[in-house]
């Protein structure tokens, strides 16, 4: 019973993928949204004051209120941007605070560092319960662990095959068309997270 809880979890986990999963908003993608917010109040107040079309009017106040839930969702910062007069909010530390708030974004938690993780857990659990049951959870978490670590390296192998041999890549994705959905799901998202890695180390 513990061996099919612990691998539906770990199997729902594995499928779901870490799209889903996010880090906590930083303080520099607070401090984003929150300028965000004040950029799109000094637009609409601009475009009123200018006497702007009813729609572009109509557009600026929409784009305000809607930057209002984004600082809601992430939390006010600990120090504001200067953003008291349109040239404080068009600074070149502001363009360069917005483009690190997008890198951050796009950052994700990766899938084998986060098993790795929860096996731990599952493992300092299972070793405190102890019993029959504690043990064979614990050689059975062991196991897993160990597949997990497994076809990490055996995509990462794969990957760095491709990229040296590039003549092989048409007949070894027709080796591959077996693989079942599930498998080439999580092989494309490690693929993905380690090209986001990739850039991340470039920029």
């Amino acid at each position: 019973m513990n061996k099919i809880l612990v691998t539906a979890i770990l199997a729902t986990f594995l499928l779901a993928g870490c799209d889903s999963l996010r880090f906590a908003p930083t303080e520099l993608q607070k401090q984003n949204s929150w300028l965000h917010n004040r950029t799109a109040m000094i637009a609409a107040d601009t475009a009123k004051m200018e006497n702007a079309s009813q729609q572009l009017q109509a557009l600026a106040n929409l784009s305000e209120l809607q930057s209002r839930a984004f600082v809601s969702y992430l939390g006010q910062p600990k120090e504001f941007p200067q953003t008291a007069t349109a040239e404080d909010i068009l600074s070149q530390s502001n363009f360069q605070l917005a483009q690190t708030a997008l890198q951050q974004s796009n950052d994700r938690p990766d899938a084998f560092e986060l098993a790795d993780n929860i096996f731990e857990l599952a493992l300092g659990i299972s070793a405190l319960l102890g019993g029959v049951y504690g043990t064979r959870a614990v050689q059975f978490l062991k196991q897993a662990k160990t597949k997990s670590k497994a076809l990490q390296e055996i995509i990462a192998g794969n990957e760095l095959f491709k990229k040296n041999c590039d003549e092989t890549v048409p007949a070894f994705k027709t080796a591959h068309k077996a693989q079942s959905i599930q498998t080439r799901q999580i092989v494309a998202e490690m693929k993905a997270q380690q090209e986001v890695v990739k850039k991340n180390l470039i920029l």
